[in-house]
């Protein structure tokens, strides 16, 4: 049976400041929790109904899952329909970006986005196409938010995402800067080169006024209908889409 102390602290991490508080984040579901305990995070306590428990015969003898009933599971669980497991894994250290691993290659710059849906989309997407490093702003959503976890499908165990001060970190790489903007060149004409900075600006607003002074080169999605703009994990993925294309095609 689950104690309130359980119950209080597994809820309370749905708030950034108890996630920094007890250095812990929240993850659900069997396929996510299961590729979190494969990765190099650290596992903190794990729940799990009877029937999900079954499913994770291989799990290492060190951890210990702690069955609960449905009805236990809806009160640690933040979905509307739990997925049978919630985990919690401890935070990892903060990521400090060795620049020489990111030359020669390309990273996505997330520019103060603000929807967790978005992010965890973006995580998943980055994966997807072979993107190894997220470079976010201060202001961009927590990673760790429940909502970016659960949208980055296990992706976020495996792609590493930093925060930093943007316009500083550009300025020290040196590398060349794309930015997704809406009076550039079509997507389709720009050679995006071996490496680079891919930057994507916040939904409301696009890329801040001091970003966009650093880019090089301005790079937009050519609209063919009435559409205003595009939802910044949809240009993301077209993005992502694009470099994938133009390296295959280099191979």
């Amino acid at each position: 049976m689950l104690s309130k102390a359980q119950i209080s602290l597994t809820t309370s991490l749905q708030h950034k400041k108890f996630r920094k508080q007890h250095g812990l984040f929240l993850v659900e579901g069997l396929k996510s929790v299961l590729e979190f305990i494969s990765s190099s995070y650290k596992i903190h306590s794990l729940y799990a109904t009877a029937e999900a428990e079954a499913k994770m015969d291989n799990l290492p003898q060190k951890i210990k899952c702690v069955t609960v009933s449905a009805k236990e599971l809806q009160k640690i669980s933040l979905l509307n329909n739990p997925q049978g497991v919630v985990a919690l894994f401890h935070l990892p250290d903060e990521h400090v970006l060795d620049l020489n691993r990111i030359q020669h290659q390309h990273s996505l710059l997330l520019d103060d986005i603000q929807d967790p849906g978005n992010l965890g989309t973006i995580i998943r997407t980055a994966e997807w196409f072979g993107i190894k490093h997220i470079i976010c702003s201060l202001g961009t959503a927590d990673a760790y938010n429940p909502k970016v976890v659960q949208a980055s499908m296990g992706s976020l165990s495996r792609v590493t995402v930093t925060y930093t001060d943007l316009p500083t970190f550009i300025r020290d790489t040196g590398m060349p800067t794309f930015g997704a903007l809406l009076d550039g060149t079509s997507i389709y004409d720009t050679d995006f080169g071996s490496s680079g900075l891919i930057i994507m600006g916040n939904e409301g607003n696009g890329i801040r006024e001091s970003l966009i002074r650093q880019i090089d080169h301005a790079v937009t999605i050519p609209r063919i209908g009435q559409a205003e703009s595009l939802n910044v994990a949809v240009a993301a993925t077209i993005f992502c889409a694009e470099l994938a294309r133009q390296q295959l095609k280099g191979a």
